[in-house]
């Protein structure tokens, strides 16, 4: 049997994606701050989930639950990073900053190096990191989460650029840049190409299913990033 890990599983696309993936043969570790949530998953397919209460802001913690997943499914074929914050924060406030730096940066950088360094021990493995189209270009509104998502933006690339010195060339790394999804992340009022959690949630698992490099989610997603690499800053500064 297959075996993920899914970190931030308590709601929106991480939540989603454990169905999928229990109802896809795997079975499946999940993590959250919210204990009662993650009972309530297990309870759902309780032969199929394992819980682990996490808050990936604590980095020390994070190690030490990942290891204690690696030790009961001795091997991984997947790890998904869904946890993530972000704040509407025009005013700068420093723990709505700082918070989003724990989480997105810091929380974030240490699974992806736990699960990399796993993936080339056992010589095959399929990272997923859930980014967002935030990741292309600054915003006046949120800078740091638009800066945190431009990091892992270039963190996976740099994980994935990495992977030509494992030699089985079974370990994969997927960007996957959502759009404006119905969860609670979604930010600010009258928001634009709205899709719902359930056609997201579809498109992030078929194309972990290819193990795609990156991936728009949704797809129409790929106009407005193609148009956001070309437009100049000082354009940017005026439309945005």
């Amino acid at each position: 049997m297959k075996k993920a890990v899914i970190f931030g599983a308590t709601s929106g696309i991480g939540k989603a994606l454990v169905n999928l993936f229990v109802e896809d043969g795997y079975k499946v570790a999940i993590t959250g701050r919210r204990l009662e949530k993650l009972k309530e998953l297990k309870a759902t397919y309780p032969e199929k989930i394992i819980i682990k209460q996490n808050d990936i802001q604590q980095v020390s913690e994070v190690e030490k639950v990942f290891h204690e997943i690696v030790e009961e499914f001795e091997t991984i074929d997947v790890v998904i990073q869904s946890s993530g914050t972000g704040h509407v924060n025009s005013e700068l406030s420093w723990d709505k900053e700082e918070e989003t730096i724990l989480t997105n940066v810091l929380g974030v950088t240490k699974l992806y190096d736990l699960a990399y360094n796993l993936f080339r021990i056992q010589g095959f493995g399929h990272l997923v990191g859930i980014s967002s189209i935030a990741s292309l270009r600054g915003n006046r509104a949120a800078p740091a989460y638009f800066a945190s998502k431009a990091y892992q933006k270039s963190y996976l690339e740099s994980l994935y650029i990495k992977t030509k010195t494992i030699k089985s060339n079974q370990v994969f790394v997927t960007d996957i840049r959502p759009g404006f999804v119905d969860t609670a992340m979604a930010l600010g009022d009258g928001i634009f190409w709205m899709v719902s959690l359930e056609k997201a949630t579809k498109q992030i698992f078929k194309a972990i299913k290819r193990k795609k490099r990156v991936a728009y989610i949704s797809k129409r997603w790929c106009i407005i990033a193609f148009a956001l690499k070309l437009i100049p800053s000082w354009l940017l500064k005026k439309v945005i």
